[in-house]
């Protein structure tokens, strides 16, 4: 059997019991590495204890995954304290892999919290309101909405012509699920718009920063993906970019 690509995905610091964990939900590892076809090795967020250089050169890739923490307001120039959870440790890292992955030319994908996360780790900012401001739909939905049910909550993205999604999928538009309190504010220089919610807000990006592919989308592929021919060719490009083939 041919070796197959190997994929970093990042790890979140959760409390289990009263200690504190590495965690990657398996909806996100199984959904890659089932649609991706690849392995995969989980790269803890401890800061203090490794430097993401010191891996990166040993995978094929990296992916960013959403949880719920929020990415520190501080990091995109905004000193107002913000709503948590927050995970330094998680900053810290994901700003290191950003890098470190970059200058070594692999491919980078985020999802959710790591679609914000790259977008503030190369320049960008986010905003708050995607949940509650007049100007913009509802990406959330309500609170007291049951977990499986956050995920029904769906709406249209218009995709960019030309774009690497809109030739993916062959369509002008795509319906994704919404679950998002935060969102872009501004995106970055060298990032180059995807798709887009009704409202204006960007909902995916590309760039090919130092030749390597980078890709990131605000919805959630890694849901319900073996039910989902759409979401799971998000995680077939996923599979190319490993290979070198994207």
């Amino acid at each position: 059997m041919s070796a197959r690509p190997v994929l970093g995905i990042i790890a979140c610091n959760r409390t289990v019991g009263t200690e504190v964990a590495q965690t990657v939900i398996n909806r996100y590892a199984t959904a890659a590495m089932r649609y991706a076809d690849c392995a995969a090795l989980i790269i803890p967020s401890l800061p203090d204890h490794m430097h993401a250089r010191e891996i990166v050169g040993r995978l094929d890739g990296v992916l960013l995954t959403g949880t719920p923490s929020n990415v520190a307001p501080a990091l995109y120039g905004d000193m107002a304290e913000g709503e948590g959870p927050f995970d330094p440790d998680r900053d810290r890292m994901m700003i290191e892999l950003v890098e470190a992955t970059i200058a070594a030319q692999r491919p980078l994908f985020g999802i959710c919290r790591g679609f914000q996360e790259i977008n503030v780790a190369l320049g960008g900012t986010l905003r708050r309101d995607t949940s509650m401001s007049d100007e913009l739909l509802h990406h959330h939905a309500p609170d007291d909405a049951a977990f499986d049910a956050m995920f029904d909550h769906r709406h249209k993205v218009d995709l960019v012509e030309g774009g690497l999604l809109a030739s993916a999928y062959a369509a002008p538009s795509l319906e994704v699920n919404s679950v998002h309190y935060q969102g872009i504010g501004a995106l970055a220089d060298s990032l180059a718009v995807e798709a887009r919610a009704p409202d204006g807000l960007v909902e995916a990006y590309s760039a090919r920063p130092n030749g390597a592919p980078l890709l990131a989308v605000q919805w959630h592929p890694e849901w319900a993906t073996d039910g989902n021919d759409q979401s799971q060719t998000y995680f077939h490009l996923l599979g190319r970019a490993l290979r070198g083939e994207l």
